[in-house]
């Protein structure tokens, strides 16, 4: 089954907006119609002048000439203000409507966005959906403000002016339309070619956008590094295929004009050429003939605007097609129906997973987690343990065993109710750009100035954000880079904290922290995790030594599984972690 057009689809997404689309294109038609007629005036008016009492507006009564002439100049002015304000009204209801739809459009791309699967944006840069949700949107919006209009006006062109002139003189009408079935044709083979650049082009854009991104993100990186010369080498190589990609659709683009003025040429000269013959033989009056020759200009003129106006259209169709193939994706993961007060039992149950075919992360894993308790998950690096929480969060979906809480399936969970009910605190803590309160405040925006300030307090961030030079209202920059890591970790378990949650989920938390923070930490964990289940993953067992239970993951196994002692008496995985980080094995190893 073959895809409907672009412009077809975006209608009838966009089908809220046709009746503003109606009144901008009614605007614009009679907007066109009032500009048409003063050719026509001036065609009365030479008549007037001419033919004198035998002229058309003498046939209502108008004998005197100068009466006639007055009465054409009255209506012209009459015409001209009309003119004018329909122009106005025409400019601003496409304007209102372009922006409406790109509004809109972006909007509802956005709110799909979010409900697709975390999977599909690890396999795709930020930039390149920065593309779609910016730049694609504002190349629709361009046509809608300017292309979409023009059509309607060379529409209305060739329509008025057809019936004028075979109203006046079928043959002269028929001598006129000449050039137009070429110029229809050469418009569909324009864009028939035109239509695989542009789609190029924004390919182009969306590489150059994520790579733009991904170094602005890097920028430290990239400076520590002294990469500055290889990254604007890469730079040039996405800015030099973007350049070439539109290099090749503007050489097509740039030809289209020319020749469409050769045809409009052939047609003017044809309609001058016979309509003077048609005059002088007395079957054409010298004012119609008048007319006849500005008319033509105004029916065949416009047209050679319509290769600027076919680059518009190409440019938003293939930008539309991106945004709409965005939208029309359906995620991998659906909401369950399952909705009810969250108690907190966590279980993975002989759960197998791969992000890759055939590379296994986790292989038969089975964790209890009772509701209440404190939980660890253990292991080297690589070994599985942060898949775990974002199978809990059904970031993904397992492909063997399940996933349970209080004992229905994550599946089965609605996924709003399931992750409202579930606090994270990541070793990669994400701030917004914004004010320290406005950060921790983000799980809960209707929290009051009390549970912000006791969220804090237990999380030991109070004293650093009083501190700070203006307190709750410091902004933090992007990503938080405006803190420290520990004070980035602190503020995210507040965040947590405040939240409320009935799991709180501490992955790598203190991995990348200093002793004083991790202590703080630890202090504010014994606190906020009374009465609520805790499931920690982690790297450095210090933090967990204190747990219900604790699980050793190796190579997506659980190997061992005890308390902090009984593991160690065990002389086994966890017992040879414990020892190379509290430096023991070292010790043992240099006597």
């Amino acid at each position: 089954m073959t895809r409907a057009a672009p412009f077809r689809r975006l209608l009838d997404h966009a089908s809220s907006h046709r009746g503003a689309l109606w009144r901008a294109s009614a605007w614009s038609f009679t907007n066109k119609v009032l500009d048409l007629a003063p050719p026509l005036l001036i065609g009365l008016a030479v008549d007037a002048v001419v033919q004198r009492d035998a002229s058309w507006l003498a046939s209502f009564g108008l004998k005197d000439p100068f009466t006639q002439v007055v009465v054409i100049g009255i209506a012209t002015i009459v015409i001209f203000i009309l003119e004018s304000w329909t122009e106005y009204r025409a400019a601003v209801e496409f304007r209102e409507l372009a922006q409406a739809v790109q509004h809109d459009l972006r909007l509802d791309a956005y709110r799909h966005v979010q409900t697709l699967e975390l999977g599909y944006f690890e396999k795709r840069s930020s930039g390149e959906l920065m593309s779609v949700l910016n730049d694609d949107i504002n190349q629709l919006e361009r046509f809608l403000d300017v292309g979409f209009a023009e059509v309607v006006q060379v529409v209305t062109t060739v329509v008025f002016v057809s019936i004028w002139f075979v109203i006046l003189s079928p043959t002269l009408a028929f001598v006129s339309m000449i050039p137009m079935p070429f110029l229809v044709w050469g418009s569909v083979v324009f864009q028939r070619h035109m239509a695989p650049r542009y789609t190029d082009v924004r390919q182009r854009v969306g590489e150059l956008n994520a790579r733009l991104a991904n170094d602005l993100q890097g920028m430290a990186t990239i400076q520590a590094y002294g990469a500055e010369d290889h990254e604007a080498a890469q730079l040039a190589v996405e800015s030099g295929a973007y350049k070439e990609s539109n290099r090749r659709a503007i050489k097509l683009s740039a030809a289209f004009t020319p020749l469409i003025r050769m045809l409009v040429l052939i047609g003017f000269a044809a309609s001058m050429i016979y309509g003077g013959y048609l005059t002088l033989e007395g079957a054409l009056a010298a004012g119609a003939y008048s007319s006849v020759l500005v008319l033509t200009q105004r029916l065949l003129w416009p047209l050679t605007r319509l290769g600027a106006t076919f680059d518009l259209y190409q440019r938003a169709m293939a930008s539309t097609t991106r945004v709409l193939d965005l939208l029309t994706r359906k995620p991998t993961i659906v909401s369950g129906s399952h909705s009810a007060p969250v108690r907190g039992e966590i279980r993975f149950d002989d759960v197998g997973f791969a992000y890759v075919e055939g590379f296994p992360v986790l292989d038969g894993v089975t964790i209890d987690v009772p509701a209440g308790s404190s939980v660890a998950v253990v292991g080297s690096t690589g070994s599985g343990k942060t898949t775990l929480v974002k199978l809990l969060l059904r970031f993904y979906d397992v492909l063997q065993g399940a996933v349970t809480v209080d004992g229905a399936s994550v599946r089965d969970w609605n996924l709003e109710c399931l992750r409202d009910s579930i606090g994270v605190v990541s070793q990669d803590v994400y701030l917004f750009h914004g004010t320290v309160r406005e950060n921790i405040a983000y799980g809960r925006r209707d929290a009051t100035e009390a549970e912000l300030r006791d969220a804090a307090r237990l999380s030991e961030a109070e004293a650093f954000i009083e501190a700070l030079p203006q307190g709750w209202d410091t902004i933090v920059g992007e990503r938080g880079q405006r803190l420290s890591g520990g004070q980035r970790q602190r503020i995210s378990l507040a965040r947590a904290i405040l939240k409320d949650p009935k799991i709180l989920v501490l992955d790598e938390a203190t991995s990348a922290v200093d002793n004083e923070t991790e202590a703080a930490i630890q202090r504010s964990l014994a606190q906020v995790s009374v009465g609520r289940t805790t499931l920690v993953i982690a790297h450095r067992l210090s933090t967990i030594r204190h747990a219900d239970h604790i699980y050793v993951l190796e190579n997506g196994r659980v190997v061992e599984d005890g308390k902090h002692e009984t593991l160690l008496a065990r002389s086994g995985v966890y017992d040879r972690l414990w020892r190379v980080q509290t430096g023991e094995a070292v010790s043992r190893a240099t006597r």
